[in-house]
């Protein structure tokens, strides 16, 4: 026989805790009745980096409608495969094999005088080693190219900003 007090208590449930085993987070979830209770994949918001260049522009002064404006790294070309092309054609010209107005477009006009006045100043066509890439700020690419002449090794440093839709280099130095 039953009685009243037998009702007023209230069954209790317990929860289990899908808790994966291995390291691999697919592996758990194979069959087909586990896959309703596989956990939601966390969404992870990703920034898109802030562009703080501020084109270098050799003390000159621009109308604000017509100064060069920043461009992002990522809507501009991978800069390694330009970075090697620019450092042999530099090379080359430096080497008085080339003639220096290939690289006139890819330079700002200051670095490219240089360039022409230095056109020939070296013997021989120098050997790329090792080439560094940084990118210390979105729209900013620094690299150093390590030569070797010779006997002597010497360093390339080049630097190449985002600038209307294009990579301008704005410094280039041979150490």
């Amino acid at each position: 026989m039953t009685t009243h007090r037998d009702y007023e208590q209230l069954p209790q449930f317990t929860t289990i805790e899908l808790v994966p085993l291995s390291s691999d987070p697919d592996e758990d979830f194979l069959h087909p009745v586990l896959e309703i209770f596989r956990p939601a994949p966390a969404v992870v918001e990703i920034k898109k980096p802030r562009l703080y260049l501020v084109p270098s522009t050799f003390g000159e002064e621009f109308d604000s409608d017509f100064a060069p404006q920043p461009t992002s790294a990522s809507e501009l070309p991978d800069i390694h495969p330009l970075i090697l092309q620019f450092i042999h054609n530099t090379l080359e010209i430096w080497a008085g094999k080339r003639s220096s107005q290939q690289l006139q477009l890819m330079c700002h006009y200051k670095v490219f005088t240089q360039l022409q006045s230095s056109a020939g100043s070296l013997k021989e066509i120098g050997r790329v080693r090792k080439t560094r890439v940084t990118q210390p700020l979105d729209g900013v690419c620094e690299a150093t190219v390590t030569v070797r002449f010779g006997d002597r090794l010497r360093v390339v440093a080049i630097r190449f900003e985002g600038l209307d839709g294009r990579w301008l280099c704005t410094c280039l130095r041979l150490i």
